[in-house]
């Protein structure tokens, strides 16, 4: 069992299968030992947490939809790496898309859901550069979106 396995059967989570698109995009494009990985939301066997943040959807279930979308993300980077999860050398940067209405201002707070968990799973390789941004609405109507760049071994 790899290293990143086991410490994700320590934390007693699971990886979800790898989305596939929904539109005319690839869900990850290698370019040298960079991985730069689309959007992901929060689904695992269904979509999960969706709607906006201040409107039914609170800090809580934003940090979820975050680590949802986190797990989802690091499903595509094991893809990427031929299954090999030890092959992620790094997370270089996260970008979290929040749904959310015009007076919700907690964005980082709900990111934080996502980037705990990288560091939780990768351990210092698990700490990256970020942005965190608020906007009217995410495709299929997910609360939390995250795209990535990482690095492989």
């Amino acid at each position: 069992m790899s290293r990143i396995a086991a410490r994700l059967a320590e934390l007693g989570l699971t990886l979800p299968e790898p989305a596939r698109p929904v539109a005319t995009y690839v869900p990850y494009r290698v370019v040298g030992k960079e991985v730069w990985v689309s959007m992901q939301g929060s689904v695992s066997g269904e979509r999960r947490y969706l709607g906006k943040l201040g409107a039914g959807l609170g800090l809580e279930e934003g940090n979820e939809a975050a680590r949802l979308a986190f797990l989802n993300v690091l499903a595509q980077l094991r893809e990427a790496a031929g299954g090999d999860l030890d092959r992620i050398a790094g997370l270089i940067r996260l970008t979290g898309f929040i749904a959310s209405t015009p007076d919700f201002t907690d964005h980082a707070q709900v990111m934080n859901g996502a980037s705990d968990l990288a560091v939780a799973i990768l351990g210092e390789a698990g700490r990256h550069t970020r942005s965190t941004l608020g906007v009217a609405a995410l495709p299929l109507d997910f609360a939390v979106g995250i795209d990535a760049v990482a690095l492989l071994a």
